[in-house]
């Protein structure tokens, strides 16, 4: 009886421990899967922060930027059409000013135009315009340009530009711009034009 009993005693013993080295290996198992978890997480969340695009600086405002361009004169009509380059005679202006961007959607551009009109074989600087504009920027390069007209040559009027930018660099941004001039004034008839502007603004 007193050999069963501690048969009984031995068994129980040698089961309770088996469970408690069960325990403690699947204890460790436990925690060692949390910690591979942990650390798994951990460098997916740097290798996402490495990966990630840097953030883009928004501009500050006021901002001031200059531009260069030429512009051809396509067409003007005052009661019927005349076209540049035809009849031997021809004119390019060459546009320079600032723009002064108050926000990502408006601004006020500065703008003096000389323009060259060849003609019988000589040249001359034959005008000076001043234009200045309100700018109503919008997305993707797309700007709406409201200016005035004043020329030394006797016109005046206004000019809606319409411009975009269709190329964009670290140092310039590239745009084309269509403008409907119209003038009045120095005893001759209204007129209306199409211009093309090509040119580039320094970022």
């Amino acid at each position: 009886m007193k050999k069963h009993l501690s048969f009984k005693f031995k068994n129980a013993y040698l089961l309770q421990g088996i469970a408690i080295a069960l325990i403690t290996v699947l204890l460790g198992v436990q925690n060692a899967a949390a910690q591979k978890t942990q650390t798994l997480t951990t460098d997916s969340t740097k290798t996402q922060a490495l990966l990630a695009p840097a953030p883009i600086a928004k501009p500050t405002y006021p901002r001031v930027v200059g531009y260069l361009s030429f512009i051809l004169p396509l067409a003007t009509y005052n009661g019927s059409t005349t076209y540049n380059f035809s009849h031997s005679t021809s004119s390019i202006g060459f546009p320079v000013g600032i723009n002064v961007l108050y926000s990502d959607r408006f601004g006020f551009s500065y703008e003096f135009t000389p323009t060259v009109k060849v003609s019988g074989g000589t040249s001359k600087n034959s005008n000076l315009l001043f234009d200045p504009g309100t700018m109503f920027r919008f997305d993707h390069g797309f700007t709406i340009i409201t200016r005035l007209a004043f020329e030394t040559q006797g016109r005046y009027g206004f000019t809606p530009v319409f411009n975009q930018v269709y190329a964009r660099t670290k140092d310039v941004n590239y745009f084309v711009a269509l403008s409907l001039p119209a003038r009045f004034g120095d005893s001759e008839s209204a007129s209306i034009g199409l211009n093309l502007q090509i040119g580039f603004t320094f970022n």
